[in-house]
């Protein structure tokens, strides 16, 4: 059955020109880059200006899609240079453009409509739902979770509207994509913005000595080609912009040879992989649905960065050039009394070039061979001439200088035919959306861990109060909460326990649904709840907002990473007003694997509670959230309290507290602080 299915797309990463060419010389079906803006590898060597369209006509005239990222969180302010960035892009000619922004998408979709856009993993797709929603916001294709297991894999393709790429090889973030805000709320570098500080990587000390409880080994799914083609994924994606072109080479080279044969990497590949690159190995426990179960061998997950590791890698040959040359064939005519003419076809590209008529020959006429010769002459080129064909007449004379002309001219002619720039085109001035009047009245919005953490003051002072899912598995809890807040991920196989649970739910009053993933929408309104969306969404213009709502978001919470001067100068995009996080522990990262055994023990696990400890003695509290994931806060509560008035002034009327591991006597000391405009106690991180 494999052997019929057809091979998917192998993208490979070029983080500067040597690493392209590297990816074409590996075997790269197309390669994705990045430009001078507006990437989340901004520290990459990238390609802007003249450099794009020299990189896509490159990549075009080997037969590889070129793909450009543009998948960072963008301001209002930022929108139209965000359009400029993306205009040059298509100018230049690429295949599509990888997008991780929803605001950013919907302009992209009033100013370029021809432009493909693919949906990047920081836009934290992982079923079906998320991948239709993104149809229809205009997206051909979605980037999914890297958590994703082989059945979770097979029933996202079955059922998604778009294509589906998939990450094969390379560094894994604990952190859901898009779900981690750590190297932004701690570091002041957002991952989210291509500047992440990678704090997942240091050593968090436990039980006395160093560890690293975080940092996962690479990804390679080497041995699963086979599953791989059979599941009908689009694309195979390498991670690896920050590479040296010789780790692109290689690993590129090793997939291309086991696609093509498909098959799984035997023992002696898996050793060579190691050597070009890894942390202490490789990991396959996502794909083979390991994680969130009672028995994962979670630490064998782990991996860092060893000195023997590196001193494999520096011994890889140099890359120097592309030697890689693409297959296309040569058609001839050399007839009596017409033109000669010549036929080259590349793929799906075909193009016909004239030279002059042959004259009778009055000593030695053409001979066939020395022609062919001539024509295949294709050194210097991205081509080699895998047939030719020619048709001739008897006692015709061409001199070889116009035989090489003919082909010269082909050959030219058949590059400016595999690659199409749209110089010409324009994108306009930015047209911001409608925004429409707000709603100026407050309203305070509460989330609680637990329904012991609900008391009295906090009932009478709260408008709106949401409890996790998760408490109607024990049926109906104590206090009907207004709303109930959805787990940040749900895989496609616990998409029927969210269903009953919801349905569980609305049965008992419960009116509300706070979502963070555009997958969860449509989980949310068939259970008949209103749609709210929540700080997952990492909001950070009226862009997105308007884009949310048109998907029957009532409103959102804003990004936890802007700063209040940035909330002051975001237009209000709901009526609801502009809402922002308060007071709370935000979370910094969702881990699918449990870590709290990593840092405690299975009774801290079961209690659903530890601290994570990093080198300066920092404590960052651990919960556990939907059966083994793991949710990491921030060691400083974001603290306004004291400073509502400025809240006020910079437009925001929704404020939203987060309880998390606050007793109840300390839920209602934050009540009396945020009615008396109170001081905090100890240190806490202002907005």
């Amino acid at each position: 059955m494999t052997g019929r299915t057809a091979l998917p797309e192998l993208l490979a990463p070029a983080g500067s020109p040597a690493a392209l060419d590297a990816a074409i010389e590996g075997g790269a079906d197309a390669v994705y880059f990045g430009g001078s803006a507006f990437n989340a590898r901004m520290l990459a060597q990238n390609f802007g200006g003249d450099a794009m369209g020299e990189a896509a006509a490159r990549c075009h005239a080997y037969g590889v899609k070129a793909y450009v990222t543009l998948n960072t969180l963008v301001s209002d302010r930022e929108q139209d240079a965000c359009l400029r960035a993306a205009e040059e892009a298509y100018r230049a000619g690429v295949d599509a453009l990888i997008v991780a922004d929803l605001g950013v998408a919907a302009t992209l979709r009033r100013h370029i409509p021809e432009l493909a856009l693919h949906a990047s993993t920081q836009a934290s797709g992982h079923n079906a739902e998320a991948a239709k929603a993104l149809a229809e916001l205009g997206f051909t294709r979605m980037v999914c979770a890297r958590e994703l297991s082989r059945a979770d894999l097979a029933d996202l393709v079955r059922e998604s509207p778009i294509e589906i790429e998939m990450f094969i090889h390379g560094a894994l973030c604990v952190s859901h994509s898009g779900q981690c805000l750590f190297s932004s709320l701690v570091g002041g570098r957002s991952g989210n913005r291509g500047e992440c500080a990678q704090p997942c990587r240091l050593p968090y000390p436990v039980g006395g000595k160093q560890s690293y409880p975080l940092s996962l080994k690479d990804l390679t799914l080497a041995p699963h080609v086979p599953a791989l083609i059979d599941l009908g994924v689009a694309s195979l994606k390498i991670e690896g912009r920050m590479k040296s072109p010789e780790y692109v080479r290689d690993v590129v080279s090793i997939w291309r040879r086991l696609l093509n044969e498909r098959r799984g990497a035997d023992a002696a590949e898996l050793r060579q992989l190691a050597d070009i690159f890894s942390r202490g190995g490789f990991t396959d426990a996502y794909f083979r649905g390991l994680v969130g179960t009672q028995n994962v061998p979670s630490r064998q997950m782990l991996g860092v960065r060893s000195e023997a590791d590196k001193t494999a890698s520096r011994q890889l040959e140099p890359f120097r050039a592309i030697t890689r040359t693409a297959p296309i064939s040569l058609s001839a005519e050399i007839r009596s009394g017409r033109p000669i003419a010549l036929t080259a076809t590349a793929g799906e590209h075909t193009v016909t070039v004239t030279g002059d008529v042959p004259e009778p020959a009055r000593t030695a006429p053409l001979d066939r061979d020395a022609v062919l010769r001539c024509l295949g002459k294709l050194g210097g080129t991205p081509y080699r001439a895998e047939e030719i064909s020619l048709a001739l007449d008897e006692g015709l004379m061409v001199p070889v200088s116009r035989l090489n002309a003919l082909r010269r001219d082909a050959i030219s002619a058949l590059m400016a035919k595999t690659h199409t720039p749209h110089s010409e085109f324009s994108a306009g001035k930015y047209q911001p959306c409608p925004i429409p009047a707000p709603d100026a009245r407050e309203a305070r919005i509460a989330r609680f861990a637990s329904i012991a953490q609900i008391t009295p003051a906090a009932r009478d002072f709260f408008d709106v109060i949401y409890l996790p899912l998760e408490v109607y598995r024990e049926g109906a809890p104590a206090l009907c909460p207004d709303g109930v807040i959805l787990p940040p991920v749900i895989l496609p196989r616990e998409r029927d326990a969210v269903r009953e649970l919801l349905a569980r739910a609305k049965a008992q009053g419960v009116s509300r649904a706070l979502v963070g993933n555009l997958g969860h929408i449509d989980l949310a309104r068939d259970a008949g709840l209103d749609v709210h969306g929540d700080f997952r969404f990492n909001v950070t213009s009226a862009e997105t907002l308007t884009a949310l709502a048109g998907l029957g978001v009532e409103d959102c919470l804003l990004s936890p990473e802007l700063t209040l001067p940035q909330l002051r100068d975001l237009p209000t995009a709901h009526r609801a007003g502009k809402a922002a996080v308060v007071y709370g522990r935000v979370p910094l990262m969702l881990l699918e694997k449990c870590a709290i055994r990593e840092v405690a023990d299975c009774a801290a696990c079961a209690a659903g509670r530890a601290t994570l400890t990093d080198r300066r003695g920092v404590r960052f509290p651990m919960l556990r959230a939907w059966d083994h994931r793991t949710v990491v806060l921030n060691s400083r509560p974001t603290y306004m309290l004291d400073r509502l008035p400025q809240v006020r002034s910079a437009g925001v009327t929704v404020h939203h507290y987060l309880f998390t591991v606050e007793n109840a006597a300390e839920v209602d000391e934050i009540i009396t602080a945020a009615r008396v405009g109170k001081a905090p106690r100890g240190d806490v991180r202002r907005i």
